[in-house]
């Protein structure tokens, strides 16, 4: 069996270099070569961890969450395995566990940060079971292969059933995921922001209309985006539970600051949904013992990676790459872009592969109205389903240039823009984006040395 293990250990190292060469992730493809050679492979790495297993799930902000807990995890010189890039399916996981062991198959590691897809969460829960779950929040998503809402809360539902000692840190101000938590079973923390932040809120789609414990209409003392805020059922007890970590005097714009259990935090993101993930992080170490004295020096220090609002500085343009893949996330994409006030241009690239979802009607649910501002410099629309875009936001009067190819896209906003650029991307176009992005910006550092 050791020999199998370290067989599978070399044969994953191997494919995952090769098809580094070749300029591919190579993650989900050296899971899969793992897991044909030893089916046991991910509950006997998952055992070699020494002291916890976090995985987080949820619909937006998963590889932001995990990566952050990673690095505030590895700040208290602490070893952690972690799938920094986001591949959160079985084969992802079993990766990042084999990729991070030694030739002799053993893993060295104190935790474990494993991103988990909603609906892949049944798949892996039987190889390990995690002793916590940071649930940030359940949305529509991919209608195509999630289907309605009610569906991905049965499956989360479910496989947190399957591991009754797994403790789950959710977000309190979704009465989705707080439903699911309670229906579970399961003990929890929670976090969430108690205060009203804005004066005026977006009229949202919002998923919890109707109260999931009786199905009666569902009230709100305010919301800050979606269906996040200060709920209440009209008709049975079902209400936002107490906080235990409870973020308040909000700070928001260009900088992001908030106060709980009497620390002050402050990060230098953008974007109010950003506080959430940060707050999940903070909450998800606490519940873990840790007292992580210099959290806020780990925020400043965090460089976001993989498209998630990375940073690009090329021939005096500056870039943010975004993932924005449904409608609440494309929502608070907008929010963030329109903090900053100052002439922008917008690349926006939509994809319908499979890992982006077929169905692209959920398009219709954002509010792309919003970049009717007089400082949107242009709007380039991009990638396979350029033209739907480029219809949506004629029905909303906006013009926009047509360029079915990101790259020439991004060459023409840098050469011609105004210097300040976003680009705004769903999944499948997401790695390419970035992989052009580090091309072009090398390109640059080259001509300029």
């Amino acid at each position: 069996m050791k020999l199998r293990r370290m067989t599978a250990v070399f044969a994953s190292k191997f494919i995952a270099k090769i098809c580094r060469m070749l300029g591919k992730q190579g993650v989900t493809w050296a899971g899969k070569i793992a897991l044909m050679i030893d089916p046991a492979i991910l509950s006997e790495l998952a055992g070699d961890v020494r002291e916890k297993i976090f995985v987080v799930c949820g619909t937006n902000g998963k590889t932001t969450t995990n990566n952050l807990l990673c690095s505030t995890l590895e700040a208290q010189n602490k070893k952690v395995v972690c799938n920094h890039t986001g591949s959160n399916m079985l084969n992802g996981c079993v990766a990042a566990f084999v990729l991070a062991a030694g030739w002799n198959g053993k893993l060295d590691a104190d935790y474990a940060c494993i991103e988990v897809d909603e609906a892949s969460a049944l798949r892996i829960f039987p190889h390990f079971k995690p002793d916590y779950c940071v649930l940030t929040n359940l949305f529509r998503d991919q209608l195509d292969r999630y289907g309605e809402i009610d569906i991905t809360m049965n499956l989360v539902k479910e496989a947190m059933k399957m591991a009754p000692d797994m403790k789950v840190i959710v977000n309190a101000d979704d009465a989705l995921s707080t439903y699911v938590t309670m229906e579970s079973g399961n003990a929890y923390a929670t976090y969430g922001i108690g205060e009203k932040v804005f004066e005026e809120s977006i009229n949202e789609i919002k998923e919890g209309r109707f109260c999931k414990k009786c199905g009666a209409k569902m009230n709100y003392h305010f919301y800050h985006f979606s269906q996040l805020g200060d709920y209440y059922c009209s008709n049975c007890d079902f209400k936002r539970p107490e906080i235990k970590y409870n973020a308040s005097h909000i700070e928001t714009g260009k900088h992001l600051a908030f106060d709980v259990e009497g620390r002050h935090i402050e990060a230098n993101y953008r974007g109010f949904y950003n506080i959430y993930n940060i707050l999940a992080v903070y909450a998800a170490a606490r519940e873990a013992g840790l007292e992580i004295p210099n959290f806020v020096e780990v925020l400043k220090k965090y460089n976001p990676e993989n498209g998630r609002n990375e940073h690009f500085s090329i021939d005096g343009t500056e870039i943010i790459l975004n993932l924005a893949k449904n409608p609440a996330g494309f929502n608070q994409n907008i929010s963030a872009v329109m903090e900053d006030t100052s002439e922008k241009d917008l690349i926006i690239l939509i994809n319908d592969n499979d890992q982006d979802g077929t169905d692209i009607s959920w398009l219709w649910d954002v509010d792309f109205d919003r970049f009717q501002a007089d400082n949107i410099n242009s709007i380039i629309v991009s990638g396979i389903r350029c033209q739907d875009m480029r219809l949506r936001l004629k029905y909303v009067d906006i013009s926009s240039s047509l360029e079915p190819d990101v790259e020439k896209a991004i060459r023409d906003r840098i050469e011609h823009g105004c210097k300040n650029l976003y680009v705004l991307v769903n999944y499948t176009g997401l790695y390419s984006t970035h992989n052009i992005l580090k091309k072009i910006e090398a390109e640059y550092s080259g001509k300029q040395g």
